[in-house]
C-alpha cells in the first residue's frame, strides 16, 4: 500500500493565518515558503479521544477542551461554561427519540452535551449527587445503536437506559474493590450495544450485559489465567467490530476473538506480523474491511491477511498515535500527540 502525503494548508478559524504545505509524492519534496511565524491553527496538540457523529462531525478530546471539525471548519467549544474542558477523559455519541448528544467522561461525572453545540447548549453532568452512577470519577463512556449508556468508574460500571439506571448484578463475579485494583482503561459494546467489554489494566476484559429485567449482569473474564489466548491482562483498547468480532490491544499485542466460544477462535498479533509496536492504544476499521491499529511507534492496518505499518517517514504528524476512528466518507481520523492526521484514497494530510 503506496501513500501520499500532504501537510495540508488550513485556515486558523480565530486568525485567518495560514498554515504551510508540504507535499511529498513520488519521492520529491515540495515546499511553500515557510512564515516567520507559523500559527496553529488549532488551539490544541494533544488529541486523545475522538469519535464521528450521524452528520459526519469529527469530535476530538484534546488538552484545550473538545474540539470539533465538520469537513471545513475546526471549532474549540469553549463558549458554553457548562461543557466541561479540562481532564476530559473519552467521548462518546449517542442518538435516540429525545435527539443526540455527546457523552464525556471527567473526573467530576458523566456530561451528556445535546447537538447542536453552542453557548447555549444544554448539558447535564450525571456524578453521585443526583444519581445511582457509582462514583463521580467516570474513566469511559460506551454507547452501541440502541439507547443503553455504559459508563465504568473507579469504583465499577454503571448502565443508563432511557433515563432509567439499571441495577447492578455482577458484583459476585466482579467485586467492586476489583476495579480499584484493576481500572477501566477502555470499553467496547456489541453492535447492538446490550452487551459491553471493558479493558482493565491488569485483569484482563471483563463482560458484563444488560438483561431482560434492565439490571447489570455479569458475563465472563477474557484473561491469560482463564485460560485464554491474551498477549497481556493490561488492556489499552477495545474495539468490537460490525461483524461482531472483538479486537484487543494490549501492551504486548492485540488480540482477535470470534464466535460465542470463550477459549476459542482467538488469533494474536505482533511486531513481528507486522505491528508497529506492541502497545496498541486505539484500534478501529475502515469501509474497505481492514483493521487499523494505534500505537505508540506509527499506525498499523490489517488487510486480512498482512499488517502494512506506517510511521512519521510516511506522513503521520507524530508516532505516538492516541485514538482512530472512520467516518462516514471512510476516512481514517488519528488523534497523537502533535496535532491530527487523515487518510483518504492512500493520502495522508496532516493538521497541526
Amino acid at each position: 500500500m503506496a501513500f501520499k502525503t500532504y501537510y495540508h494548508v488550513i485556515p486558523s478559524f480565530n486568525t485567518g493565518i495560514y498554515l504551510f504545505a508540504v507535499l511529498i509524492s513520488a519521492g520529491v519534496r515540495y515546499s511553500s515558503k515557510t512564515p516567520d511565524t507559523i500559527q496553529i491553527a488549532i488551539p490544541a496538540k494533544v488529541f486523545s479521544s475522538v469519535i464521528v457523529d450521524d452528520n459526519n462531525v469529527k469530535w476530538f478530546i484534546t488538552e484545550a477542551g473538545i474540539v470539533s471539525f465538520d469537513g471545513e471548519k475546526w471549532k474549540l467549544h469553549g463558549d458554553n461554561a457548562m461543557i466541561p474542558k479540562e481532564n476530559l477523559k473519552s467521548i462518546a455519541y449517542g442518538s435516540g427519540t429525545s435527539g443526540s448528544g455527546l457523552w464525556i467522561s471527567t473526573p467530576d461525572g458523566a456530561s451528556v452535551v445535546k447537538l447542536p453545540v453552542n453557548q447555549d447548549t444544554e448539558t447535564k453532568t450525571y456524578s453521585p449527587d443526583n444519581s445511582p452512577i457509582l462514583s463521580r470519577n467516570v474513566l469511559s463512556i460506551s454507547a452501541g445503536k440502541n439507547p443503553v449508556r455504559w459508563f465504568a468508574t473507579d469504583k465499577g460500571i454503571s448502565a443508563l437506559r432511557n433515563e432509567k439506571w439499571l441495577t447492578v448484578y455482577y458484583e459476585l463475579t466482579y467485586p467492586f474493590s476489583m476495579f480499584e485494583a484493576f481500572p477501566v482503561t477502555s470499553m467496547g459494546t456489541s453492535p447492538s450495544g446490550d452487551s459491553l467489554y471493558a479493558g482493565t489494566k491488569g485483569a484482563g476484559v471483563i463482560r458484563v450485559y444488560r438483561n431482560e429485567t434492565d439490571a447489570i449482569s455479569g458475563a465472563s473474564v477474557y484473561s491469560k489465567w482463564g485460560p485464554i489466548i491474551l498477549p497481556s491482562d493490561t488492556i489499552y483498547s477495545v474495539f468490537i467490530a460490525p461483524d461482531g468480532a472483538q479486537w484487543f490491544g494490549t501492551d504486548q499485542g492485540v488480540a482477535r476473538h470470534t464466535g460465542n466460544k470463550t477459549l476459542e477462535n482467538w488469533k494474536i498479533f505482533t511486531v513481528e506480523h507486522g505491528l508497529a509496536d506492541n502497545l496498541v492504544r486505539a484500534i478501529t476499521s475502515d469501509s474497505d474491511g481492514r483493521v487499523w491499529f494505534g500505537t505508540r511507534k506509527g499506525i498499523s492496518v490489517y488487510n486480512g491477511s498482512s499488517i502494512t505499518s506506517f510511521t512519521m517517514k510516511d506522513g503521520l504528524n507524530s508516532n505516538n498515535v492516541l485514538c482512530i476512528a472512520a467516518d462516514r466518507d471512510g476516512v481514517i481520523w488519528i488523534g497523537t500527540d502533535n496535532g491530527v492526521n487523515s487518510i483518504k484514497n492512500d493520502v495522508f494530510l496532516g493538521y497541526k
